[in-house]
């Protein structure tokens, strides 16, 4: 027996004597005890389960004579899950309650195969995803495994892995190796260990069995590694003589206080130690002398032991009471059981003055039932088992930190508490230190972090954690680190350029404060500016015979729809709205069948007025100033009526255009009834083909009185810039459109306003010298107004 294991023997019996002086626990009624050592091994564990059962003599006990039944009521123990099963294999079908103070396997909750179970210490189900959630508390995903191949390692590492799975850690590795495996098996697990990525090892390991791979890895130095410790080994004091394990952080049992316990624990004598075996095995082995002078003497204990050995003075676990952790829980173990078998004895006993029946016989089958609803505290510390017998898990958070002194140390950093909300469980209080006793906290992921802007893409035939960073797509974005999947923008937003985060899409529309609305702009009010300026020339020289030959009525008409057409355009330019919307269509349209209307009179003039020069022809008295307007007026209301039911049926409205481009919002007007548009801009083609059919039919009449050839090709330019501009129209992305539309108007209305003014203002102002009449009736003798 170890001297750890024989601390927790003299905790059972320092716990079994306090029961017996208690006055208020089973007064009156004196418990038993018998111990044995199973040595760790399962043939052990089990014959000493077959003398329990069967009530044979101990192998060794105190040395006092009990009298009465020797009927076993329950048992404390095993340490190990493995010896814990097999006895219960045998116990259980007896109705034998086994209280466990150091078996952890999550198996043993299973109360269909082992009903008779009960322990202190929490199942490794709640140690295992402690582990969990402290590795993915510290953000590490990427991790190696090692275990024991028991049934203690197995099923823990079974649940650890399964809590890891859910917390999103991947294992690199997972070896398993048990102390009695052949030396290669342990070099091989070092090796692995070695040459891993992973720099964090969760050992779910037995205390034997890490020792074993400890001092293999000692043997040739490797890369430090962050090791995560299971209960059952990170807060031994044995093991802190690793000092590659420094900065080791685990789960522990909590620390705990047993008043009086370390006095026990030192009462002991040469007088009493020589009276039991175990006990002169710890006294010979912690001081190196034998105690009985007639034992022959061996190379290890040559010398007899002289009464002046102190046991105050030696250094072992089982003088260190300054850690109970596990002894606490045998201590808990032992009161379970006494309060249980109190409910039994003791459950008739009214007055505190007297005695429970010593003499009831007590089955260990009744103190199965009672130790199910056993509840008290001890010492501070509340004892209950849950549905599976286990009790409610809490534990340190232990970290291995070396002193100034250059000595390790078990330091409490935080605690672990199952009972409360997930998110509130681990509880980090006091500053860790890792790997060199460095207070950076180590990384180990198979792959550095995805930034925002970024999603995880597993690389393939490796685990999850294993992944490359792909940007985000178009329009999509990720604002978290590691995101798996990217999130599409609303509908009106755009990524940034790092395409973390969603930000307004720039709205475009034809503004004018850019250089090419600036431009537009100033084309239209020039244009405006010099039909008016064409007017005010033409008023002034009103009387002059090229004024009153080319009508000045229509001709003073047409310099105002060209004014007209020419700002008409600027109700494109800006930010659309519904009554602008409404209004540039409308007015483009009205003003340019007034302009062609215009331009056609003067076409029909020209054509009436040479087949009035015929014998006998009267045609001007049916085409005269009054027909001439009712012509005009005529064509520019059908362009009208065609509006206003445009307007009423669906009229054109503003709209966002989410679809031509990706990144920005277009503002523009959708036309409502495409019918409608494409009526407007038919009927004046329809008036334009017209008057260029008639203007080309006059183009061949005397060169002095023929205004066709520049009436021709006015019509011509308007009309090659009007087919030109549908295509143009349908393919320009944006603002464009607009911009097309704009520079259609514009440059049909300058070529109408040059080819059919500038030559006439050049004679007025430059030329006055054929603007006269003598010059206009070279060619003829009648004085013809068009």
């Amino acid at each position: 027996m170890d001297t750890r294991e024989l601390r927790f023997s003299r905790a059972m019996i320092f716990a079994v004597e306090e029961i017996n002086n208690s006055s208020y626990l089973l007064p009156g009624v004196t418990l038993g005890y018998q111990l044995y050592d199973s040595c760790s091994s399962v043939p052990f564990a089990v014959k000493v389960a077959f003398q329990l059962a069967n009530g044979l003599d101990p192998m060794f006990d105190t040395g006092e004579q009990c009298s009465g039944s020797s009927t076993v009521t329950a048992i404390v123990g095993e340490s190990a899950s493995t010896p814990t099963i097999s006895m219960l294999r045998i116990t259980g079908p007896l109705g034998i309650p086994q209280v466990s103070h150091s078996s952890t396997c999550a198996c043993l909750s299973d109360k269909k195969q082992y009903p008779t179970f009960f322990r202190t210490i929490p199942s490794d189900q709640f140690q295992a995803a402690a582990l969990a959630h402290l590795v993915r508390h510290f953000g590490w995903t990427w991790i190696g495994a090692v275990r024991s191949d028991s049934d203690y390692g197995n099923n823990g590492m079974a649940a650890f892995l399964q809590a890891a799975q859910e917390e999103g850690i991947c294992v690199e590795y997972s070896e398993a190796f048990y102390r009695t495996n052949p030396l290669s098996k342990v070099q091989r697990v070092a090796d692995v260990i070695r040459s891993s990525t992973a720099r964090v090892v969760v050992a779910f390991v037995a205390i034997g069995d890490m020792r074993i791979l400890l001092r293999e890895l000692e043997s040739l130095p490797s890369p430090p590694r962050q090791w995560i410790g299971s209960e059952s080994w990170v807060t031994d004091p044995d093991m802190l003589r690793f000092g590659l394990c420094a900065g080791a952080i685990g789960i522990g049992i909590q620390r705990s206080v047993i008043p009086g316990l370390r006095n026990f624990l030192l009462d002991l004598s040469p007088q009493k130690v020589s009276n039991s075996p175990i006990l002169t095995e710890f006294w010979e082995g912690g001081f190196g002398c034998r105690l009985d002078p007639s034992v022959c003497p061996s190379v290890r204990l040559s010398k007899v032991c002289d009464g002046s050995e102190d046991i105050q003075q030696l250094q072992t676990p089982y003088t260190d009471t300054s850690q109970l952790r596990i002894t606490n829980m045998v201590y808990k173990a032992v009161y379970a059981i006494a309060h249980a078998i109190h409910s039994i004895v003791c459950e008739n006993r009214e007055n505190s003055t007297v005695n429970c029946d010593k003499n009831l016989n007590v089955k260990s089958t009744q103190v199965l039932e009672r130790l199910k609803r056993v509840n008290f505290s001890r010492n501070g510390y509340q004892v209950s088992f849950d549905a599976n017998g286990d009790p409610v898990a809490t534990y340190e958070l232990v970290n291995w930190q070396i002193r100034e002194s250059g000595k390790m140390e078990y330091v409490t950093v935080g605690r672990y508490d199952a009972s409360l909300p997930p998110d509130q469980r681990l509880d980090i209080e006091s500053e860790i230190t890792w790997l060199k006793n460095s207070t950076q906290v180590p990384v180990s992921v198979c792959s550095e972090s995805c930034p925002p802007g970024t999603r995880k893409a597993v690389q393939k035939g490796k685990p999850v954690c294993c992944y490359d960073c792909i940007q985000c797509a178009e329009g999509e974005i990720s604002n978290n680190t590691d995101s798996s999947d990217c999130m599409i923008c609303p509908e009106e937003y755009w990524p940034n350029a790092e395409r973390d985060r969603c930000i307004l899409k720039p709205v475009e529309f034809l503004s004018f404060h850019e250089v090419l609305g600036i431009i537009l702009t100033a084309c239209s009010v020039g244009g405006a500016c010099l039909a008016i300026a064409t007017a005010t020339v033409f008023y002034r020289h009103r009387t002059s015979a090229i004024v009153r030959a080319n009508n000045s009525e229509l001709s003073f008409l047409l310099l105002f729809s060209l004014a007209l057409c020419f700002l008409c355009s600027l109700t494109f330019i800006g930010r659309p709205s519904e009554w602008s919307c409404m209004l540039r269509h409308t007015a483009f349209g009205i003003t340019f069948v007034l302009c062609i209307s215009c331009v056609l009179g003067k076409t029909i003039v020209v054509l009436m007025a040479f087949r009035a020069t015929l014998p006998g022809s009267n045609v001007m008295k049916w085409f005269g100033p009054p027909q001439q307007r009712m012509t005009v007026v005529s064509f520019t209301f059908v362009q009208a009526l065609i509006c206003t039911l445009w307007l009423v049926l669906s009229p054109p409205f503003p709209i966002k255009n989410l679809t031509t481009y990706k990144e920005k919002i277009i503002l523009e007007c959708n036309v409502g009834s495409a019918i409608g548009f494409w009526s407007v801009l038919g009927y004046i083609g329809l008036l334009a083909l017209l008057c260029f059919a008639l203007a080309f039919l006059a183009r061949k009449l005397p060169d002095n009185f023929n205004e066709a050839e520049f009436i021709t090709f006015s019509m011509l330019i308007f009309c090659a810039v009007w087919i030109t501009f549908i295509p143009a129209y349908v393919s320009s992305p944006g603002k464009f459109t607009v911009a097309v539309e704009i520079f259609a108007i514009i440059t049909s209305s300058f070529g109408l306003f040059f080819l059919l003014f500038v030559p006439k203002c050049f004679i007025i102002l430059f030329r006055p010298e054929k603007n006269t009449k003598k010059h206009l009736m070279e060619k003829t003798s009648n004085d013809i107004r068009y």
